[in-house]
């Protein structure tokens, strides 16, 4: 039996459930992870309320990211061996293959050798930050140099990410968030520009930032009625593209500032396009050079322990961090 975590019911972050828990072998094409540190995400979050695009079968497993050594492999897995140190590309689906605990059985697919410049909690933060930001402005938004991006509630590990991405790639980051108290945070991360949105006019700043001629990338993880405000600050030929639901409002898109500007916008899944062997055999390359050259390194936020589930959850839903929030399993 190994500790794992389970929910029962849809709520909030009191139905995660630590519980005893018989492991299986790994099926054919999976491995097991002994689990050293699980990386905590938003969609985990929207899942276990019910709000994300994959429902629960109770009970439930949940989480995408780990890191951990491969205890286990499963028929027909090659190039990977017991007593590797692995991480987690998040996989299809977050409860299947759910890896909050102990021990979590996981598709051989998704899962990479981590560099070894990376401990185990940076290594549970790296890879559902990576595919989301190479996914959105690497492979789809093609984001150049000199080229101004909006990164919205850049706080968040994602956004931390999009904002060392950004400098990689010779592009011009501005980060948002709403009060003061994380700006120089994001300045330390790397942000050429932080908006504080309690205190600045979004639009009149990117506008003077960027010269009157706008984003030409909007990185967004919030939606709801500033998806307005995105329109009017994008560049001609600009692309929108949102990734998160931080505000389930409704919001009303202007069609002339769509009309005008020829402007794309695009909710964006991570699942588009990481199941292609080929684009993400070139995404894993890019963040393992990158992490190598030391242009991209996780940044986290607060660790907690295993047993700290529920708490763990709470300080993530309370956006009070900078970066990714981890919790470590000590089995």
């Amino acid at each position: 039996m190994s500790r794992v975590v389970r929910i029962h019911q849809l709520g909030g972050p009191d139905v995660l459930q630590l519980e005893d828990f018989e492991v299986p072998p790994p099926a054919a094409d999976e491995v097991r992870i002994a689990v050293k540190a699980i990386g905590l995400n938003r969609a985990e979050a929207m899942f276990r309320a019910g709000h994300y695009d994959e429902q629960p079968v109770f009970p439930a497993r949940i989480g995408y990211e780990a890191a951990g050594l491969i205890e286990a492999v499963g028929e027909n897995v090659r190039g990977l061996s017991v007593g590797d140190a692995v991480s987690v590309i998040p996989p299809n689906s977050i409860s299947r293959w759910g890896t909050y605990g102990e021990l979590a059985n996981v598709p051989a697919e998704f899962v990479v050798k981590h560099p070894s410049s990376l401990d185990w909690n940076e290594a549970a933060s790296l890879w559902m930050a990576a595919a989301v930001v190479y996914g959105a402005l690497v492979d789809y938004a093609a984001l150049k140099r000199g080229e101004h991006v909006l990164i919205t509630a850049a706080s968040s590990s994602i956004g931390v990410t999009a904002i060392q991405v950004a400098n990689l790639l010779g592009a011009i980051p501005i980060a948002t968030t709403r009060t003061a108290a994380k700006k120089e945070a994001l300045l330390r991360a790397g942000a050429a520009h932080v908006i504080v949105t309690d205190d600045e006019d979004m639009v009149t700043r990117v506008k003077e930032i960027t010269e009157g001629t706008g984003a030409r990338v909007v990185f967004d993880a919030v939606a709801g009625p500033d998806v307005a405000k995105y329109t009017e600050l994008a560049a001609t030929h600009g692309v929108l593209i949102i990734y998160g639901l931080l505000s389930l409002d409704p919001n009303v898109v202007p069609p002339m500032n769509l009309l005008v500007k020829r402007l794309t916008i695009r909710g964006f899944v991570y699942r588009d396009w990481v199941n292609d062997p080929v684009r993400r055999e070139a995404f894993v390359k890019f963040v393992d050079d990158a992490v190598a050259s030391g242009t991209l390194r996780p940044i986290v936020g607060k660790v907690f322990g295993l047993e700290e589930i529920v708490e763990a959850t709470r300080y993530l839903e309370s956006n009070a961090q900078i970066g990714k929030i981890v919790v470590t399993v000590d089995s």
